[in-house]
């Protein structure tokens, strides 16, 4: 039996659920934790760290380590950590791997198939790279659900509700809107919304522009290490942020000490902007799903960031209601991903629930009139009810062609130039006397998969299409290429992750502190690794329990 798995591949964080025991079950890394950090590092030796290990070493050696990547899913960024080099795509699928070897270490079985969560405005290449992804970690993502949709399915599963409901999904790189209605057993999804390039990413990169500023201190003056360090201390520092109380961070540059002071009502100046472009995805939902605030009986928010409380307090007062917030929406897109993967599997416990999905964004393709070139010419709406199918009639601009550029876009302007080129590929004629019909179907399916059939009406030819090699596509020799580079990489054993997740932990902590805690710190490091180097399990065991209780201490 193939158990049911879902997936949230997170830009902060990842998790992964099996459906087991008639509800979603978050399964544990190789350090006790369900959540695992976003982030990847090449640890002295050439091995591979995933998550917590990784995400402390971004302090500590931020030119071997990389997170955030699943932002440029889809695009042609490359990172270099350390003397190699890795697309989005590639970091991706490690963090995959690492997630499936601790499901398969839990469950005691081999794992394949997988649902995977991805924002509701991925285009159709990111839908694609997620993919990719998940097959070069040696699974097969047999379903993708946008990560709103599988909130709003554990979500109702958990309260059974009926009404129109809001999910606010505001996690660490992406910001997504979805308004839905519930009448269980059915989940019918009205309309969607979201910026891609909106998450609390931003929200610490602000904080770090406010204090470089109030210090009058470029960026380009700070090195990559102590940049490092300073983004983690805002991060930190965010994640305090308590109503009026006053919190501090403290960095140290060039032999002195730096002081930040910030409280909420600070920061929401510091984030006006971006608050207020979390509004305009929220009014688009609203009026595609033809509703006003008030109509609305629930709204559910997802992702760690919406649970900063600027972010709260702005949902609380557009909408002059208090949202939910007694299920974790940290791990809410996870639970709901495994159950998908157990309506799939047609599991007893859910398989009356029946789901609907949209087409968040409009489709179409670059045309012509008058003489005016470079229009976008809508094939599907968004916020269509997927699966879906529609085909619209263009013609040839002259007689005697040879052949059509069919040109797909994704977005919401009239003019191509400012939508997002998905793919284009040519198509041959047969030269007549007059203009020729074409007709164009898109195919959209409920992955957010695209597939173009075009139809030369005088001559009957056909020439399908599922989109593919878009101009950031990979050819089948680039994809075999990272599959070898993949299986070169030598990943750092499980069994020892815990004592490398401690060891990073106390680099980073020396790194960040000074005097007598700082020596206080190196103590513990140098006796940690005297303990290792005498390869005793038990007195491993004992001894990082007892450092990791005085860290403990030492951050209250």
């Amino acid at each position: 039996m193939h158990p049911p798995i879902g997936i949230d591949l997170g830009t902060t964080n990842s998790l992964i659920c099996v459906w087991q025991d008639s509800k979603p079950t978050l399964i544990p890394n190789a350090i006790g934790e369900v959540i695992t950090p976003s982030a990847i590092s090449i640890d002295e030796d050439g091995s591979i760290l995933v998550g917590r290990a990784a995400l402390s070493r971004l302090t500590t050696h931020p030119n071997q380590s990389a997170s955030a990547f699943k932002r440029f899913l889809g695009s042609n960024k490359v990172f270099e950590l350390g003397d190699k080099k890795f697309t989005p795509t590639e970091l991706s699928a490690i963090v995959l791997k690492s997630l499936k070897a601790d499901a398969e270490a839990f469950l005691k079985q081999n794992i394949h198939d997988v649902v995977i969560s991805v924002p509701a405005y991925f285009n159709d290449e990111q839908r694609k790279q997620t993919r990719f992804a998940a097959e070069l970690a040696g699974l097969n993502a047999v379903r993708l659900i946008n990560e709103p949709t599988a909130a709003s399915m554990a979500y109702g599963l958990h309260d059974e509700q009926s009404g129109n409901t809001l999910v606010f999904d505001l996690g660490g790189g992406t910001f997504d809107v979805t308004v839905l209605e519930y009448s269980m057993p059915i989940i019918e999804v009205h309309a969607s919304a979201g910026d891609n390039y909106l998450g609390g990413e931003d929200f610490t990169h602000d904080i770090v522009k406010a204090c470089l500023s109030e210090w009058n201190i470029k960026q380009q003056d700070v090195s990559a290490d102590d940049y490092a360090r300073l983004l983690d201390l805002a991060e930190q520092l965010k994640c305090k942020l308590n109503g009026e109380q006053m919190q501090h961070l403290t960095w140290f540059w060039q032999d002195k000490e730096w002081q930040f002071e910030l409280n909420e009502n600070r920061a929401k100046m510091i984030w006006l902007p971006l608050l207020n472009r979390l509004r305009a995805p929220i009014e688009q939902a609203l009026s595609d799903a033809r509703l006003k605030p008030n109509q609305l009986e629930h709204i559910v928010l997802v992702g760690g960031s919406s649970q900063l409380g600027v972010v709260r307090e702005l949902v609380t007062k557009l909408f002059g209601k208090l949202p939910y917030r007694h299920i974790n929406p940290t791990t809410i897109v996870a639970q709901g991903a495994a159950v998908q993967a157990a309506c799939r599997l047609r599991n007893k416990d859910v398989e009356e629930v029946i789901l609907t999905d949209v087409c968040p964004y409009t489709l179409g393709i670059e045309s012509a009139s008058d003489n005016v070139h470079g229009l976008f010419s809508p094939i599907i709406e968004r916020n269509t009810i997927v699966p879906t199918s529609k085909v619209k009639t263009f013609y040839t601009s002259r007689p005697q062609q040879k052949l059509i550029s069919i040109a797909v876009y994704q977005g919401e302007n009239p003019r191509v130039e400012n939508n997002v080129l998905i793919d284009e590929f040519e198509v041959p004629l047969t030269p007549m006397e007059k203009k020729q019909g074409i007709d164009i179907r898109f195919s959209y399916d409920l992955n957010g998969l695209l597939e173009v059939d075009v139809v030369v009406l005088e001559t009957g030819k056909q020439h399908g299409k599922v989109i593919d090699h878009s101009p950031i596509g990979l050819t089948e020799q680039q994809k075999q290429e990272s599959h070898e580079r993949l299986k070169s990489l030598k990943i750092h054993p499980r069994d020892q992750m815990q004592n490398r997740t401690l060891l990073a932990r106390l680099e980073r902590a020396w790194a960040q502190s000074l005097g007598d805690e700082r020596h206080l710190i190196g103590s513990y490091l140098e006796a940690f690794l005297d303990v290792l180097n005498r390869q005793n399990p038990d007195e491993i065991n004992e001894f990082r329990c007892d450092i990791e209780s005085e860290l403990k201490d030492l951050d209250r």
